[in-house]
């Protein structure tokens, strides 16, 4: 083996060896070999026959061999010029290692592991091919076949190769080899099979010969992994650009969905109707939004994510669909928050307006009954004719009957005036059953408008004959006069007994409660105006039995009977007590309003602070240089455990506000934080610690793509710091120039300067936003000096696929490509133009420069 590999090499010499140990003797044809296989000259032989000569020689080539990093140990000349068969070996076997193998390296492993790699990857496809090592791994010579069918399939048909006959496939690879590969037969196969370990170093230089046959190949191996990886980052990239083009699309879509319905502001006719809405409204907030919020979040953090791996790969800036730029989603969801807040506003408006409208409507039905009650045959006695034929006595009677019941009329004349002003707040507040209410305020009116007609008309029959009429029961009329005003003072003290109120706080149940105590106080003045009345009437009786005055037993002044003073007075008493209960009953649930309002700004004004707190945490944890990018995200991820453990208590918190709610409680003096303030901080700091958490990881991954040690990213962060004065966390212009200069970037003050900064902030700043942020900075400082992939380099790997042509064809990308990265490229090559083309040959230089160039997307 060693004299045939010795003889490759010779032979480009024109000679040649017979016997290693005696034709490398006088040291001549050694040092030819090394000049060879090294590319070098050597020094000049001596030409002598003299043993003095033959070991000069001898040491020069021995020099030479440790020239170049070889130790040779035990190996000297004199051993080898004495014709030692062992010495002579060695040393053969040191210049293979050292020119034929030592150079081999497969993915930064060298010599005898990086041949052996070699060998199992180029092997790998092929059945009962096993390689594991350089002796009976290859006995079968099916090794030896795979390796040349891989690199020239049209040499060996390997489909017809037996496992079981391996003299054959040893013979077959070692005739093609030396006929069509121009490596010399080094091996015997009888040799092989017949051996139970070949020798390792005999194959292992054999098969060397085929590394070196095939270098070419491996340089299209080596072209190939790295077109490989350059488009595993598009279609990587790709992937993510498509989804956050759905995500986006998603969550725009649900927010034109739900708007409409929250500017919906069609309002219901019941106070249950309306309930409901605010219940569907609460479902809203604590069901359907949250899982929206985390897609917001997310779709920021995926959008970042993707920028970050587009820079690190040298490619272009993600540019999503028009209308769905990360902006965009924040504009589109801060209509849905103003139409959040704007509905909200109007359910509680509506119920109050609802609530209003019950009131006043009771109160409407209460004052009409009572109102047409008092009316009830009015009209008819106004009318009779009674007078015409009544005596003297009868008709001053009928008149002071008149006079009184005017009085009577006047008294009510507040009442109409109440009703007609309730129907017209009703009517204002666009209360539903309007129409019906307005009828019969119409009604009342044109009644009252009716009555006062008929009694003006009543009262000029009467003055007529007033002169006729002389005499009159004075204790009669003074009954009526004062039993009239009684008898109102009941009905409105009845009234206002059985009035139903509205209050929303403890000061005006407190002030109800003081009014009715103020009344009960006027009742024992009430009752004793009650005693004179019915001693007035008692007098009346006794006159009435005393004289045999013939007044039928009644009253001409009144239809005021003591029977109703009496039922009407008992009827007031047994009202008080039932005001009073009411009115402890409304102090009590106030009471619990007052408990509800304290329940829950206690509870809010320690959650409204932790928030805002811990939004200033995240900020300082975010910019500070305490430990590594690993001990920030570490610090990080442990506050936003903890914030999602405080989750808890913002439920709870929305709870005690669905109670308020419930209750209609409207205002809470006990705090100035809402219910929209703590949901609106409570999102804010979720978003917040989620996007700073991404930030940081951004960062790391900027810092190990770019090779960013520990101290540089600190001295960044710590220029950055000292120049963002307001801890905005990012860089204004002249803060980012300032800045710059501190880290000893020259950017002058003239014309050149100030195109060379322009030129640095449109890289920094593409968008033209006027601000520079942390990770643009890192991105910036570490982008110039990066070893990334180019469009050239994808080129120069693709032109090496094609044999040094302009194009490549179907055939060559699916053999030096796997199959999904194959197909790949065959989908998105145009076909090759060129004088030069064939029949489908493709353009693989417009597609490298595609894939630096605008994305698709």
């Amino acid at each position: 083996t060693f004299t045939a590999w010795c003889n490759s090499h010779l032979r480009k010499a024109g000679t040649q060896i017979e016997n290693i140990e005696e034709d490398f003797r006088d040291g001549l044809k050694l040092m030819l070999l090394l000049e060879v296989i090294s590319g070098e000259r050597l020094a000049k032989p001596e030409r002598g026959k003299m043993r003095v000569h033959k070991i000069s020689n001898v040491n020069k080539a021995l020099d030479f061999i440790a020239s170049k990093g070889v130790k040779l140990v035990s190996i000297g000349a004199e051993e080898i010029v004495d014709g030692n068969v062992k010495m002579t070996l060695g040393m053969i076997w040191t210049i293979i290692l050292r020119f034929a193998i030592q150079d081999i390296s497969v993915e930064e492993t060298s010599a005898k592991e990086g041949l052996l790699l070699w060998c199992q990857r180029k092997t790998a496809p092929y059945k009962n091919v096993n390689i594991q090592n350089f002796h009976i791994s290859w006995k079968d010579g099916l090794g030896f076949c795979a390796l040349i069918h891989r690199h020239r399939p049209e040499l060996i048909d390997y489909g017809k190769l037996r496992k079981d006959d391996p003299l054959t496939n040893l013979n077959t690879a070692f005739d093609v080899a030396e006929k069509y590969l121009d490596i010399p037969k080094m091996l015997d196969a009888e040799d092989i099979v017949g051996t139970a370990r070949p020798d390792e170093k005999a194959i292992m230089t054999y098969v060397s010969s085929f590394y070196h046959a095939f270098s070419g190949a491996q340089k299209a191996e080596t072209a190939a992994n790295r077109i490989c990886k350059v488009l595993a980052v598009n279609q990587e990239n790709e992937q993510l650009m498509e989804d956050y083009e759905k995500l986006a699309s998603d969550l725009l879509e649900w927010i034109r969905r739900t708007i409409p319905w929250l500017e919906n502001r069609a309002p219901e006719n019941t106070m249950q109707a309306m309930q409901q809405k605010l219940e569907d409204f609460r479902d809203y907030r604590r069901l359907h939004k949250p899982p929206k919020v985390q897609e917001k979040c997310q779709l920021e953090i995926n959008f970042n994510t993707l920028q970050t791996k587009l820079r690190l790969s040298n490619r272009p800036a993600f540019m999503p669909s028009e209308g769905k730029m990360v902006s965009d989603i924040n504009n589109a969801w801060g209509g849905l928050e103003q139409a959040e807040k704007g509905y909200e506003e109007w359910l509680l408006n509506e119920i109050r307006r609802l609530e209003r409208l019950d009131h006043l409507a009771e109160k409407f039905r209460q004052k009409a009954s009572i109102h047409e009650s008092w009316t009830d045959g009015k009209e008819a006695m106004l009318q009779q004719k009674d007078y015409e034929t009544a005596t003297l006595s009868e008709i001053k009677a009928l008149l002071k009957k008149h006079e009184a019941f005017e009085s009577d009329l006047a008294a009510h004349q507040d009442r109409v005036e109440q009703i007609a002003a309730i129907a017209q707040e009703l009517n204002e507040l666009d209360y539903y059953d309007s129409p019906s209410v307005n009828a019969r305020c119409q009604k009342i009116c044109d009644q009252w408008d009716n009555l006062g007609a008929l009694t003006q008309k009543r009262r000029e029959a009467l003055e007529r004959t007033e002169k006729l009429l002389e005499t009159i029961d004075q204790l009669y009329l003074e009954y009526a006069k004062r039993a009239a005003p009684f008898n109102n003072w009941m009905e409105g003290a009845m009234e206002d007994l059985q009035d139903t109120f509205i209050v929303h706080t403890i000061e005006e149940i407190q002030g109800l409660t003081t009014a009715h105590e103020q009344f009960k106080a006027t009742l024992p003045d009430a009752d004793k105006e009650r005693q004179a009345i019915l001693g007035i009437h008692n007098e009346v009786s006794k006159i009435v039995q005393t004289y045999h005055v013939n007044m039928a037993g009644t009253n001409p002044y009144t239809t005021i009977t003591p029977q109703e003073i009496n039922g009407k007075w008992e009827h007031v008493r047994q009202l008080v007590p039932r005001r009073d209960q009411a009115l402890m009953e409304e102090h009590a649930r106030q009471q619990q309003n007052e408990r509800l309002r304290k329940q829950f700004g206690a509870q809010a004004n320690v959650i409204g602070p932790w928030i805002q707190t811990k939004m200033e945490e995240i900020g300082h944890i975010s910019i500070e240089m305490h430990g590594t990018l690993e001990d920030q995200l570490n610090h990080l991820r442990q506050y936003e455990k903890s914030i999602v453990n405080y989750k808890p208590k913002i439920d709870q918190l929305e709870g005690d506000h669905q109670q308020i709610q419930e209750a209609l409680i409207f205002d809470n003096k006990h705090t100035n934080y809402t219910m929209e303030h703590i949901r609106v901080g409570w999102e804010q700091l979720l978003t917040t610690i989620a996007r700073t958490i991404n930030e940081v990881e951004n960062q790391i991954l900027t810092r190990d793509a770019k090779g960013i040690s520990q101290e540089q990213m600190n001295e960044f962060r710590a220029s950055f710091n000292h120049f963002d004065r307001d801890h905005s966390g990012t860089l204004g212009p002249e803060e980012f120039k300032a800045c710059l200069i501190s880290l000893g970037y020259d950017i002058g003050n003239d014309a050149q300067g100030e195109a060379e900064f322009a030129r640095i902030m449109s890289i920094v700043d593409p968008n033209r936003l006027g601000v520079v942020t942390f990770q643009a900075f890192i991105d910036f400082m570490s982008r110039e000096t990066a070893d990334t992939d180019t469009a050239d380099q994808v080129m120069a790997s693709f032109k090496i696929l094609a044999g040094d042509k302009n194009y490549i064809t179907v055939d060559e990308l699916r053999r030096e490509l796997p199959p999904d990265q194959a197909e790949y490229c065959i989908a998105r090559m145009a076909p090759y133009n060129g004088r030069d083309a064939v029949p489908g040959a493709l353009d693989y230089m417009s597609f490298s420069t595609a894939l630096y160039g605008e994305s698709d997307l």
